[in-house]
């Protein structure tokens, strides 16, 4: 680390580093913040769809405990055929968003496959897409929780590193040039009295 300098310069450059540090703290702040909420919302719709999964599996086994029967084919039956996922900027924070998920429901005969088939059916198709929505907020939630952390960590290194040590420094060469002007003041006097004498 460079040795602090004692200089009317310095202390201008100190001055102006703690004006800046200053100046981008609140704005800093302001994004951890606006993160923080949204890292709030993204956990609680998280939290929903897992509800959700938790309601689709306890009605199955409530309600269709036939699934458990092996002669019935029900591989294939449902599938994703498509996931349009995009980004979002929050706060110059990237995150996914769910846009679209399709899902294929193959053509059974109904008389071929048992009368609970179409209930099975319409929650593999819950669930599938519940699925995906996990997938993708778990993804943002890790993303917001990785840019709290950032952001928090930036927060910190200014308001507890940066501006104490700006503002120390800003005080030691004020002492400094207070001393050096005082010195010169007291040199100057005796100086005077000497040449009185």
């Amino acid at each position: 680390m460079a040795r602090l300098s004692l200089s009317k310069t310095a202390l201008h450059k100190e001055s102006a580093q703690l004006k800046r540090y200053r100046q981008y703290l609140p704005s800093l702040d302001l994004k951890r913040r606006q993160l923080l909420a949204e890292r709030y919302r993204a956990a609680a719709s998280l939290a929903e769809t897992e509800r959700m999964m938790r309601q689709c599996r306890e009605f199955v086994l409530r309600e269709l405990p036939m699934l458990a029967e092996t002669q019935v084919g029900l591989q294939g039956l449902v599938t994703v055929s498509s996931i349009k996922v995009s980004e979002e900027n929050i706060v110059g924070i990237h995150v996914p968003v769910l846009e679209h998920i399709d899902i294929h429901v193959q053509p059974y005969s109904t008389y071929a496959k048992p009368h609970w088939v179409d209930a099975a059916v319409i929650q593999l198709k819950r669930m599938m897409e519940l699925k995906v929505k996990y997938q993708v907020g778990r993804r943002r939630l890790d993303t917001l929780d990785t840019a709290v952390k950032k952001v928090t960590q930036r927060v910190n290194l200014f308001d507890k590193v940066l501006i104490p040590k700006a503002e120390q420094n800003i005080k030691r060469i004020r002492i400094s040039l207070s001393d050096t002007e005082r010195a010169g003041v007291v040199r100057a006097k005796i100086t005077k009295q000497k040449r009185q004498h």
